[in-house]
């Protein structure tokens, strides 16, 4: 399985959506260097308010472009970076991949996805809609959440866009991806 970045994005202050840049560096351990979200305890606001000593499962937040083609096609306005992301991605279905999968994003950086992102209020006040809209329904009636997965920063190194993908899978069993 292989895809391709179409998209970098970090951001200093802790607010809904991120620039895009040329360039991110990931730093092995911490996350994006220069994202508010770098380190190695957690930083979203909420879980340093419950355990500021939680480990930082979600160093790197991945959205797959895909996402934004749906969500373009049913009226929002969406780019690039607009939901927080740090790594917009084409060509890999990111929620289908199992815990602890790796990526190899560009020719160093290895990232482990540790899980889903859940969607929270913000993003209803970024557009109004936008989360029903990320939020789905399997045949079974479970709860789908499209807004991107988190990663955690193995192997440091630059990312840009136009960087290949390529995913690497542990031996079976696989665990599907749950919140973090």
């Amino acid at each position: 399985m292989s895809g391709i970045v179409t998209a970098v994005s970090r951001g200093a202050e802790h607010s809904f959506s991120k620039p895009n840049e040329p360039f991110i560096r990931l730093l092995a351990g911490l996350g994006v260097e220069g994202d508010a979200h770098l380190g190695a305890t957690v930083k979203h606001r909420s879980r340093v308010r419950a355990d500021p000593t939680q480990p930082n499962l979600r160093q790197v937040h991945l959205i797959h472009a895909e996402l934004h083609d749906e969500l373009r096609a049913a009226g929002f306005h969406v780019s690039a970076g607009d939901m927080g992301e740090n790594v917009t991605t084409r060509g890999i279905d990111l929620l289908a991949l199992p815990a602890g999968a790796r990526l190899r994003l560009g020719d160093a950086a290895v990232v482990e996805v540790t899980g889903l992102r859940n969607p929270c209020a913000q993003i209803d006040r970024f557009q109004p809609g936008l989360m029903a809209a990320v939020l789905g329904r399997d045949a079974e009636g479970n709860l789908v959440r499209k807004a991107g997965i988190m990663a955690v920063v193995l192997t440091g190194g630059e990312v840009r866009p136009g960087d290949a993908i390529r995913v690497e899978l542990l031996p079976e069993p696989h665990c599907p991806l749950d919140v973090v």
